[in-house]
Order: C-alpha cells, then sequence, then structure tokens
C-alpha cells in the first residue's frame, strides 16, 4: 500500500538516491567484512566529523548500535539507567537483555522523556553496595528523545558530569541524532558532547535520515573499539560484504547530506507544529510530533488521506522526512487547526 501523505515514520520514507548511487560505485570486488577500502575510511570521516580521535564501525540496526556498545560497559550482574519509554527498553524487544547477558535495565523519569541528574540519582541511590542489588553501570539516553525533545548543551554537561562523577559510561541512542544536531545549529560535537567530555559511544542513525540499511556505532575509546569489533562477529552483524553498509554512510556524510536531510525534515516538523496551536504535548525540536487528538479527529485525518500512528486513547505520533513535501506538511497542519 502506498501511503498518499506519509507521516507514519521515518523508517518509511524512501532511500535518498545518492546511497543508491553510492552502493552502485561499491560494486566492484573488494576484501570482505569490514577490510575493504571504504571501511577503512569510516574512523578518518567520523574523526573530523567530531573534531577527535574515535572509531566508527558499520551495524545494519539501531538495535545492535545500541546494545553492542552498551555491552562494552555494562557486566551482566550490572545496570543501565534508562528513561522508561527509552527506546531500548520499549521497543528493542529484549535485545538489551540478549547483548548484555542479562543485565538490567533501570528505569528514570524525566520530562519529554528526557534524564537530568536527580532522577537518574532517585534511582540508584537507594541501591546498597553489596552484592544482594544490581549496581549500575551505565547511563543511557536518547538524542532527540523519543518524544522528540533535544538535550541542550547545557542538559548534556550536567549530565556528563554526574556519568564522570558516579564513575558511569555515558551512551547516545541516536537513531534521531541528525535531527537534534540540525535543531542545535548543525554541529554534532554539541550534539554529543557535555562540557567534561563526549559521550561514550553514540549510535549514530541513518536509516531513518534517507538511509537503507546502515547505522554507525561510534566509539571514543579505541580500547572499547575494539571489543565492539569482536562483539559484533559474535552477535552475527559482520556482513561478509560491509562496504555496501560503508558506502551508504559514506555518502550521507559527504557534503553534510546528512545534516541537510534533517534539517529538512525538521522544517517540515514546524510545518505541521504551525497548525497545532495548544495541541502540541511536547516541544518539536526534531521531527517528530505529539498531538491531542480525539478519536474521532484522527478518523477525520485519515479520510483526508493522512497516515500516522495513534498514540494512546486521546494522542497521535506524526513524523516527518527527509522526503516530505512541504506542500503536506502545511496541508496537515491547516487540517488539525481545522479540527
Amino acid at each position: 500500500m502506498t501511503l498518499a501523505k506519509p507521516f507514519l515514520s521515518d523508517n518509511a520514507a524512501a532511500v535518498h538516491p545518492k546511497l543508491w548511487e553510492a552502493m552502485r560505485k561499491a560494486d566492484e570486488p573488494d576484501n570482505p567484512y569490514d577490510g575493504d577500502a571504504l571501511s577503512g575510511e569510516l574512523d578518518a570521516h567520523f574523526t573530523a566529523l567530531f573534531g577527535r580521535e574515535c572509531a566508527a564501525l558499520w551495524v545494519a540496526t539501531g538495535t545492535a548500535a545500541n546494545c553492542l556498545a552498551l555491552a562494552t560497559m555494562c557486566a551482566p550482574h550490572g545496570g543501565v539507567v534508562c528513561h522508561a519509554e527509552a527506546h531500548i527498553e520499549v521497543d528493542e524487544g529484549g535485545a538489551p537483555g540478549f547483548y548484555l547477558h542479562g543485565a538490567k535495565l533501570m528505569h528514570a523519569d524525566g520530562e519529554g522523556a528526557k534524564l537530568t541528574p536527580q532522577g537518574i540519582a532517585a534511582v540508584i541511590d537507594p541501591i546498597r553496595n553489596d552484592v544482594h542489588q544490581v549496581q549500575p553501570h551505565a547511563i543511557a539516553i536518547t538524542q532527540a528523545s523519543e518524544y522528540g525533545c533535544t538535550y541542550s548543551p547545557d542538559e548534556l554537561g550536567a549530565l556528563g558530569a554526574f556519568a564522570k562523577e558516579r564513575r558511569l559510561g555515558l551512551h547516545m541512542d541516536g537513531a534521531r541524532f541528525a535531527n537534534a544536531a540540525a535543531f542545535l545549529g548543525g554541529s554534532p560535537e554539541t550534539a554529543a558532547r557535555s562540557a567534561s567530555g563526549p559521550v561514550d559511544s553514540l549510535a549514530f542513525g541513518f536509516i531513518k535520515n534517507g538511509g537503507m540499511g546502515a547505522e554507525a556505532v561510534i566509539m571514543f575509546d579505541p580500547e572499547a573499539a575494539m571489543q565492539v569489533r569482536y562483539r559484533r562477529k559474535r552477535a552475527g552483524h559482520l556482513q561478509c560484504k560491509g562496504r555496501y553498509l560503508a558506502a551508504q554512510i559514506l555518502a550521507m556524510l559527504d557534503n553534510g547530506l546528512w545534516l541537510a536531510n534533517a534539517a529538512h525534515a525538521n522544517a517540515a516538523a514546524q510545518e505541521v507544529a504551525a497548525g497545532c496551536a495548544d495541541r502540541l504535548l511536547h516541544p518539536v525540536e526534531a521531527n517528530e510530533l505529539f498531538v491531542r487528538l480525539t478519536p474521532a479527529e484522527r478518523d477525520a485525518l485519515r479520510s483526508q488521506d493522512f497516515a500516522f500512528y495513534d498514540w494512546g486513547a486521546d494522542s497521535a505520533r506524526f513524523v516527518t522526512a527527509w522526503n516530505t513535501r512541504s506542500e503536506d506538511a502545511v496541508a496537515l497542519g491547516k487540517a488539525i487547526t481545522a479540527l
């Protein structure tokens, strides 16, 4: 079924033509796995992007990116603090427990699905320091959050300082990292760095932003990156023709395509938001909108060929993408205004 006016998910968006072109160019014999020339370029490109040395490894899914990174900082007997509505808790089918061999996810609360030092402390401070209770080993945050809210530099700074003080790893799920970076002025460094340094690991999302089947695990510690290489193979994510994944990522990085795509999606979200007024449940700081709508109002929008997800009994989620047409975004905003 073709979606006439698609706001269902950025996962449903088309693959950007430049990625098809890049994969076609990669369709020549080269070394298998990650020994090809394109895979060999990733570290240098991401080091330049973030302005500091890092290692970048491709994987096929965001779930694998999150879990492989977290496995380097959390032992099976430990715990990862995340928001109660974080993707790793709600939408990854128990994968963190599988990849982390039973490690526990510890749920914290926070406005807009964002964590704060105070919210994390409320969860971990009551834990006794003995073998009878699971000890926290890491913190996982999402940039932008599950409700489309972006961590500011000050918020990241507070979390980074807290993680450092408590000796906890800090991982960032960046499924929509590009949208957060675009909202913060276009700097990936700003979107992933606190005053005390960068996050320890980042799942850099590309698939929601015009990619086909490649995400990047970014590790800012070379020793931890080597762990990910072994874990990736063991987990079945070391693809034998890795050059096609590398080709997608490099094409997105070329001339800032990743950022341009995200900026377009964010702008389309603002066009929709212009018609939502006080119906918005959260600030629109990326490409997701959560809108208060009755069942009858949702039916009215669907009768106009708008595709979207219900979000609870009285709200809906709309997601814009790199290829959302401006006229569709404006039309949706007007349709919501007219309800």
